[in-house]
């Protein structure tokens, strides 16, 4: 028995008036959780959202590698043996989508598919074993998708983002968060080395040529480059490890444009055996990302950019997003993520107005760009409480490091994560936060052990039960740091509680008083 799912919407009417299954599985179904399958050029690959309340966060993806695209330089055709691996790791996701209670599946193809001979009788057979539709993108659509999921989690993005596959590379110029001009070129990581015969140097003039088709490039100079797509995001690993880097989350990992040419032209010119012995190069992508970091080490030269940015939202992530409300695309994916992972994962609601409400003499010294960062903490405040109190500090700061959410530098996350360890008593001296604390300068740092600080007398003073806290209030008097509590507030006071509001005014220079 098929699967049934409920295709997303898709601008394609032909697609649309394809058959679609007449069977549904008995069983409850996860309200509103979606799936994406991306059949790319060299990858095909499930990703499966929660329910779509807020802006969703993936619970499961799994890639397959297929290589579509290999040959297609030469044939025009698909990859035979790649066709097949499609079609038994599509079998495997729609039935793993079912399982896992997905609502809505969606199957959408890219550049080898649109470009190929066969591209049409490949999609026809992908339809008639699934019954459900398969979107096959254009070039420009494919672009436009990639830099609205750029854009869910940096809204103001300015330069040009440029999305790399097996097949194509996508180009869009980002004017301060709007979409300019954009271009696609066939210079995937597949088809490139085969365009050049396996030739480093006839490599090098391909790209140059089929690059110089697009004369925006130049209108990039200091401005930001985007870099989106698998492999750039293994090379960001690569470049993550040969720099020693202290954070390993390819998302929001920057380097200076200069900086990310050097590292560019020294994987174009490693041999497949070198990268191999490179951690975080998969053995599938050795023998092309040399051509990927070729094609990077152009644009970052051409465009003449400030900086390099790594982005794990892309194409995926802006093909979901259109297909949401508009209430939810507007919410901020920091802060989204954040409340759907205490809802998930704490012992109480967690009123997070009412805690950043009290919290106000503590964030007078924070932007709007910092109170951001605190309230995303003081939703998080709880994500520990059922850690091994040994280790509880240690784990949830690890869990706020690395959260999966767009819209966050690797600054925000130190800011984040610091926040989250000192509330559990870790201290920023700790050799597990050394490593990252350079990522914060000591303004930063000091404005972010408060907010913990001030986290864990909250947390302390209430036992983190709901509607307590709004009965008691910190107000600042010249030099104290004043804790209001009721009349009759023997709830409210012990050891324990004197001692974190005396830590907590110190560091905020201040002298702490129960009154």
């Amino acid at each position: 028995m098929r699967p049934r799912f409920t295709a997303m919407p898709i601008s394609d009417t032909a697609a649309a008036s394809r058959i679609a299954p007449a069977v549904r599985p008995a069983g409850k179904r996860a309200p509103g959780r979606v799936g994406i399958v991306d059949i790319g050029s060299n990858t095909v690959r499930l990703v499966v959202y929660d329910a779509p309340l807020r802006l969703p966060v993936p619970i499961y993806n799994e890639k397959t590698t297929c290589a579509l695209a290999k040959g297609l330089e030469r044939t025009g055709r698909l990859n035979a043996d790649g066709a097949e691996e499609a079609m038994r790791s599509l079998g495997r996701f729609t039935r793993l989508a079912d399982a896992m209670g997905v609502e809505r599946l969606e199957l959408v193809a890219t550049a080898a598919v649109r470009d190929a001979t066969d591209g049409a009788a490949f999609v026809a057979r992908v339809e008639t074993a699934f019954a459900l539709p398969v979107t096959v993108l254009s070039g420009p659509e494919e672009a436009r998708l990639a830099a609205l999921g750029l854009l869910s989690g940096v809204p103001d993005a300015d330069g040009m983002l440029a999305d790399i596959g097996g097949g194509s590379l996508d180009l869009v110029k980002l004017e301060n968060g709007a979409f300019a001009d954009y271009a696609t070129v066939a210079l995937g990581h597949l088809r490139l080395p085969e365009a050049a015969d396996g030739r480093r140097a006839a490599a090098a003039e391909i790209v140059a040529e089929r690059l110089s088709g697009v004369p925006w490039l130049g209108a990039v100079k200091g401005r930001t480059f985007y870099g989106v797509g698998g492999a750039w995001r293994t090379l960001a690993r690569v470049f993550i490890d040969q720099t020693k880097y202290p954070l390993h989350v390819v998302d929001g990992f920057t380097l200076a444009a200069d900086d990310a040419w050097r590292l560019a032209h020294l994987v174009g010119n490693l041999g497949a055996d070198s990268l191999k012995r490179i951690p975080g190069v998969p053995r599938s992508r050795a023998a092309s990302l040399p051509y990927a970091a070729m094609v990077l080490e152009y644009l970052l030269a051409a465009s003449r950019a400030s900086k390099l940015v790594f982005s794990s939202f892309g194409m995926r992530e802006g093909r979901l997003l259109e297909n949401l409300p508009e209430a939810v695309r507007r919410q901020d994916p920091l802060v989204a993520g954040a409340t759907g992972m205490a809802e998930r994962t704490g012992r109480f609601p967690v009123d997070a107005d009412g805690i950043m409400a009290w919290l106000e003499p503590v964030l007078a010294d924070l932007g709007d760009g910092e109170r951001r960062l605190a309230l995303a903490a003081t939703l998080l405040s709880d994500i520990g409480w059922d850690e091994h109190p040994d280790y509880r500090a240690e784990h949830a700061y690890l869990r706020a490091l690395r959260l999966p959410f767009a819209g966050l530098s690797h600054a925000d996350r130190v800011f984040i994560g610091l926040a989250i360890f000192v509330r559990y008593n870790g201290e920023p001296g700790h050799p597990l936060v050394t490593p990252v604390r350079p990522l914060l300068d000591d303004g930063r740092r000091r404005r972010a052990r408060s907010v913990g600080l001030a986290l864990r007398l909250a947390h302390t003073l209430t036992g983190s039960a709901p509607g307590l806290l709004g009965r008691t209030r910190l107000a600042v008097k010249g030099k104290r740091l004043l804790l209001k509590i009721p009349a009759e507030g023997e709830m409210f006071q012990s050891e324990t509680v004197e001692r974190r509001l005396r830590t907590l005014a110190r560091s905020l220079g201040l002298q702490g008083r129960i009154g």
